[in-house]
């Protein structure tokens, strides 16, 4: 068991709590153990101090206090990432959850949004005009992590990523610096952070673009689990019109109300449905879905675009060895492997979830940002739940044996879904020019990689 740090004697925590507007929380705080802790469960680390930024300025001089004591720093929003990295032991965290401003132009149809803001607290307030941008599949993910990486969910096929949305950020450099970020005002920025993560540096506000969405027909739909249901699924999600997304979950079917006792843990679909428009149409386009088999349960319906995050449960810290990629196709042999590798799992549960792409965001050049996987057909995402940490060496060479045995021709990852998994995936998110160019940025903006408790992507050396 590790005993918490003390505050190094570098700093003066009654002078910082003077400086700052924000909160600072230390070890010897009664919320200490509540502020580190993240989603991702397993994890019991120990930061130096927590400060809980009020604005752009409080950032920027805990960035300073970082650069002067040589306390590695990380940033926090809504602590999803599969790696952790919102939390670090011995270092500094700046938490952005209390940045939850959020000003929108219903005529305009934009919104300037706090950095600490979820997803879900986003998409409730704008939808209450009828209004949404598009970001994850989960409600409780901070707007910052799920933007700077791209930003796949429910609209990604009928209005792009997260970051086709973005119109400017208010931003704060390694250097303390606050910019005003866009097309016009650092470009070069502006193209790095909508793709390359958090690598150069943190943002406060997000600028969106808002579409009208007044109403969806979505919801989850269950199905059997076979070689043709889930061959059939895909093939029908790609024939599918671009206003409807879609998630194929395939696992073990939970102990849920509405599912009959007989089908609890036998492996199925649990599909994830929004199509974005008329809700006639949309019962069309969801027909095909319907016909592959007896749906086991069936809650697609008209609804509001916000009723599509259900309820989030601040008890689930799930324990995961997690693998993302993309693949070409799924067809009924790939599906094949899908059930063997799922029926082997080593864990408590295990889920292989498939996602066809394309459309809205197809249509982006793959130059434009440093999402580099627009061409991209299919994104799986591979996982097994377990509940001792010491049996993660097991679960993970199941995971990466599994993502072997169905890895097709496309090598990239999505950078999102990536755990602590190594400098050669972290690569495969970012491949070829398009590392180049964002590590030529990085130099530029943070050469000392203060910014590295994350998918890092290192400055390239100084030009001679």
């Amino acid at each position: 068991m590790q005993l918490s740090p003390s505050v190094p004697d570098t700093i003066s925590i009654p002078a910082l709590r003077a400086a700052l507007s924000g909160r600072v929380i230390t070890p010897d705080d009664p919320e200490y153990d509540t502020a580190r802790a993240v989603f991702v469960g397993g994890v019991d680390r120990h930061p130096a101090l927590i400060v809980r930024v009020a604005n752009a300025t409080d950032v920027a001089h805990v960035i300073g206090v970082a650069r002067e004591t040589g306390l590695e720093l990380a940033v926090r929003c809504g602590g999803h990432s599969n790696g952790a990295f919102g939390v670090v032991d011995s270092a500094i965290v700046i938490d952005l959850r209390d940045l939850q401003a959020l000003d929108i132009d219903v005529d305009g149809r934009t919104a300037w949004a706090g950095g600490g803001l979820t997803a879900g607290a986003y998409t409730t307030a704008v939808g209450a005009h009828g209004l949404a941008t598009g970001f994850g599949d989960t409600g409780s993910v901070g707007l910052g992590g799920i933007t700077t990486g791209g930003g796949i969910g429910y609209l990604v096929r009928k209005f792009g990523l997260t970051i086709d949305d973005l119109l400017a950020v208010e931003l704060v450099t390694a250097d303390g610096e606050v910019l005003d970020v866009d097309a016009d005002h650092h470009p070069d920025l502006f193209w790095a952070i909508r793709g390359g993560g958090g690598n150069f540096g943190v943002v406060t506000r997000f600028k969106y673009r808002l579409h009208d969405v007044p109403g969806i027909v979505g919801g989850m739909l269950l199905l059997p689990a076979t070689p043709d249901t889930i061959a059939g699924f895909i093939a029908a999600a790609e024939a599918a019109p671009e206003e409807l997304s879609t998630i194929a979950n395939v696992m073990p079917a939970p102990p849920m109300p509405f599912i009959p006792a007989d089908q609890h843990g036998k492996l199925s679909i649990m599909a994830l449905l929004c199509y974005a428009g008329d809700a006639e149409a949309g019962q069309r386009a969801i027909a095909p879905f319907r016909a592959l088999a007896t749906p086991i349960g069936d809650m697609v319906r008209p609804m509001t675009y916000p009723e599509i995050y259900p309820p989030d449960s601040d008890d689930y810290h799930p324990i995961a060895a997690v693998r993302t990629m993309f693949v070409d196709r799924v067809d009924r042999d790939l599906a094949e492997t899908i059930l063997e590798r799922l029926g082997a799992a080593t864990g408590d549960m295990a889920v292989a979830q498939l996602r066809v792409l394309g459309g809205a965001m197809a249509r982006v050049p793959v130059e434009a940002t440093a999402f580099a996987h627009r061409k991209s057909r299919i994104m799986a995402n591979l996982a097994v739940l377990y509940h001792d940490p010491g049996d993660k060496a097991k679960h993970e060479a199941w995971a990466g044996t599994f993502a072997d045995a169905i890895r097709q021709g496309d090598h990239g990852a999505y950078v999102n879904f990536l755990a602590v998994e190594g400098d050669e995936r972290i690569r495969a998110a970012y491949p070829g020019p398009t590392w180049d160019r964002l590590a030529d940025i990085k130099r530029r903006y943070d050469p000392t990689n203060l910014f590295r408790l994350n998918q890092n992507i290192p400055p390239a050396p100084a030009a001679s």
